[in-house]
């Protein structure tokens, strides 16, 4: 266990603590993958207070949900290189104020969306936070090797609210959204377990590196990075050459990544997992922003071939 210190002084730590809780930079890549999901739903430009609402509704929900997280994991969380900085794991919060606040946070987002966007949009956040909490960080992450698999749903959720926020329904295309990010999250999580494989045991969370080879793991990120790309295309009906264009040609790019991952494992090589980790955000971001342009400038749709 890591050292007890003193809790922060000043307003600026306290403040600092608290935001850390929600931790900021998964949040940026979820807002990534809301707005063009209202884009599309659109099929243009939504008003902008919608998706000031949407996005403001989103960033409470997912703190509310990373701040509960950081509670429930604070002992995995302080025998983790990785996450050692995380306030609760080095006592900057006591473990009642972060759970008050995630507490706080979830009913806040709730109502937010409720009175600004919709009630559906507002019942999807709850549920993504209590699937979270109560499926993913208490039951599947500790136990069992498939936990990022079917948690990583949580991470999905941003694309079936904005969607939802713009038509007050859900339709097949937003299903589709849901389909690429959660495929593309086990081989995005993988690459990272690969490089903290040691933390995971120690911490005793069974991910996929920490039970499996090295060879066996990046032949499960190649299976999953090229059913993303499969699932990128499935979208195409609704889009034009613009956005089949980008998911294509990044989607060749990130499978390649991928078998060149694996091929280096195989021969028994050096492997820097955190540049595949790295390029699958940035791929992820190029589907996407190939989505919002597409849907923004508004060309004929592919359509049905049939």
């Amino acid at each position: 266990m890591s050292a007890v210190l003193e809790a922060p002084r000043s307003p600026r730590q306290v403040v600092g603590a608290y935001v850390a809780l929600t931790k900021p930079r998964v949040i940026e890549l979820l807002l990534i993958t809301t707005i063009p999901a209202m884009l599309l739903a659109q099929h243009g430009l939504p008003p902008l207070w919608l998706i000031a609402c949407t996005l403001t509704g989103g960033t409470l929900a997912a703190g509310s949900a990373n701040a509960l997280n950081c509670f429930v994991d604070a002992d995995i969380d302080s025998v983790m290189k990785r996450t050692a900085a995380r306030p609760l794991a080095h006592n900057a919060i006591p473990p009642r104020n972060a759970l008050i606040f995630g507490v706080v946070l979830g009913i806040v987002s709730f109502a937010f969306l409720w009175i600004f966007v919709n009630l559906m949009s507002a019942a999807f956040a709850v549920a993504t936070i209590l699937f979270y909490i109560f499926v993913y960080t208490l039951v599947l992450k500790r136990r069992t090797s498939q936990n990022i698999i079917w948690g990583g749903m949580a991470g999905c959720m941003p694309v079936i609210i904005g969607w939802s926020a713009v038509t007050g329904t859900v339709e097949w295309p937003a299903l589709v959204m849901f389909g690429v990010i959660f495929f593309w999250t086990p081989p995005h999580t993988w690459a990272l377990a690969m490089k903290f494989k040691e933390d995971y045991a120690r911490a005793g969370v069974p991910m996929l590196p920490v039970v499996a080879t090295a060879q066996q793991v990046t032949r499960q990120i190649v299976i999953y990075s090229w059913i993303t790309v499969v699932c990128t295309l499935a979208l195409a009906p609704v889009t034009s050459w613009i956005y089949v264009a980008v998911a294509a040609l990044s989607g060749v790019w990130f499978a390649v990544f991928a078998h060149k991952l694996h091929n280096v494992v195989r021969r028994g090589g050096s492997t820097n997992t955190m540049k595949f980790f790295h390029m699958s955000n940035l791929y992820l971001m190029l589907v996407f922003c190939g989505l919002a342009v597409d849907a923004v400038v508004g060309l004929p749709v592919l359509g049905w071939p049939f």
